[in-house]
């Protein structure tokens, strides 16, 4: 989802839908203008790229008239740029973390990819005026959709999404007891 545009699914950046940056990376020479992050820059790019496909959408959509069932049909769109293969039920490398053969299951958007797309939009709509119990971004059916993508690509790949806990560091333990120098 960078700009650019072209056959790669991407769109050309479109001046006046410019998020505003109200926070970002350290300041200029000039002291005078914020030099964006790359999160502020790639969720000003993922914003123009939604806002565009509203555009584009027949007929068009208004950001005010947007729901999370539009946010579900983006992110379905965006599928078909996806780079990660999910192998289906019936391919003989289901569940296989690492397949020794190529296999002609599709290629779709990875979960990680989709969470992080969707936490940056949620930003940016909310940076953009809207307010945060209209957010279509946060809807329930858009977190259902992503933990019914994160779980069924967990299963084709025969990998856990379980949150690993950090383990847990002895040194701080003899520090707050005073044993370490």
């Amino acid at each position: 989802m960078s700009g650019g545009g072209g056959g790669d699914g991407t769109f050309d950046w479109t001046p006046g839908l410019d998020l505003p940056l109200r926070c970002g990376g350290p300041l200029s020479a000039n002291r005078a203008e914020w030099i964006p992050t790359r999160y502020e820059n790639q969720k000003r790019r993922d914003w123009n790229s939604f806002i565009q496909y509203l555009k584009n959408h027949r007929p068009p959509l208004s950001l005010h008239l947007c729901s999370g069932a539009h946010v579900l049909e983006f992110l379905r769109y965006l599928d078909q740029f996806g780079k990660t293969k999910v192998h289906t039920h019936l391919c003989p490398f289901y569940g296989h973390p690492s397949p020794p053969a190529p296999c002609p299951c599709p290629l779709r958007q990875a979960w990680g990819s989709l969470d992080s797309l969707i936490g940056r939009l949620r930003a940016a709509f909310e940076e953009n005026g809207g307010k945060p119990d209209q957010n279509p971004f946060g809807a329930r059916a858009v977190r259902l959709y992503l933990k019914e993508v994160r779980d069924s690509q967990s299963k084709a790949r025969g990998t856990s999404y379980e949150k690993k806990r950090r383990p847990k560091n002895i040194n701080s333990d003899k520090n707050k007891l005073g044993l370490v120098n």
